[in-house]
């Protein structure tokens, strides 16, 4: 792990400062939690697989012109990213039926959702990142409600962008979380997405047989979490390092 300055850590990442100004390190961790880390444990290589997952995937996103705060991947753990002022709140995109909206509104897993369903929750573990609505954002000044129109716009292009990418592996996008961040810039300040994208924090399936590929593995002890998430990574066409 580098030896620069520890800024935070969370259940799955740590930050660290940067090299320059305006940069951070993030570093992945094996560490795996669920149910708001009520349930741990380290799962070896995890971290270094999806380091490499979301730095294609967040390549691929900035080629269709939505701006991250990926930089470059240093080593098999850490990323040089933008520093940012992370915005409170969580984006949830559900395309399928699956999770915590299942037992909340009487869903059956797997069941289509009329449309894609964009849901907002407050980042704040010790609340249970409880769901809130587009005018608690902008009532308590979390975001503003031109960012909130950005963050809105980018969150339904993305998931229109990722649907096709792992529709063309045989993977069905079911849903994920997205996080975005205020970058200073010498022009003013501008939203942009942040945090990671990758079998943590997207409900993966494979588009024949339904088989979880994903953290739910590790949250429902289905075993084989890394073997998902390497299968991932070769149905992308991403090289990862030996893990053994």
């Amino acid at each position: 792990m580098t030896d620069r300055q520890q800024l935070y850590e969370g259940k799955a990442k740590v930050i660290f400062e940067g090299p320059e100004d305006g940069t951070l390190v993030q570093y992945f961790k094996d560490d795996a939690t669920a149910f708001n880390a009520q349930k741990k444990d380290v799962i070896t290589g995890k971290g270094v697989l999806n380091n490499y997952i979301s730095e294609h995937i967040m390549q691929a996103v900035e080629q269709i012109g939505i701006p991250t705060h990926f930089l470059e991947r240093l080593n098999d753990r850490e990323q040089l990213i933008r520093e940012l002022e992370i915005i409170p709140v969580e984006i949830v995109v559900r395309n399928v039926a699956a999770g915590s909206i299942c037992p909340r509104l009487g869903l059956e897993e797997g069941s289509a959702l009329p449309n894609t369903l964009v849901e907002f929750c407050l980042k704040d573990d010790a609340l249970g990142d409880p769901i809130i609505a587009a005018e608690h954002i902008t009532t308590f000044g979390w975001a503003s409600a031109d960012e909130l129109d950005v963050i809105y716009d980018d969150t339904l292009r993305i998931n229109d962008f990722l649907t096709g990418l792992f529709h063309g592996i045989g993977v069905r996008l079911v849903d994920f979380k997205l996080e975005f961040g205020r970058e200073q810039r010498e022009d003013g300040v501008r939203v942009i997405l942040a945090d990671e994208i990758s079998p943590d924090n997207c409900r993966l399936w494979d588009a024949q047989t339904n088989e979880k590929m994903d953290k739910d593995r590790f949250r429902r002890d289905l075993g084989g979490l890394i073997d998902a998430y390497q299968e991932i990574a070769r149905r992308l066409g991403v090289t990862v390092p030996d893990l053994a």
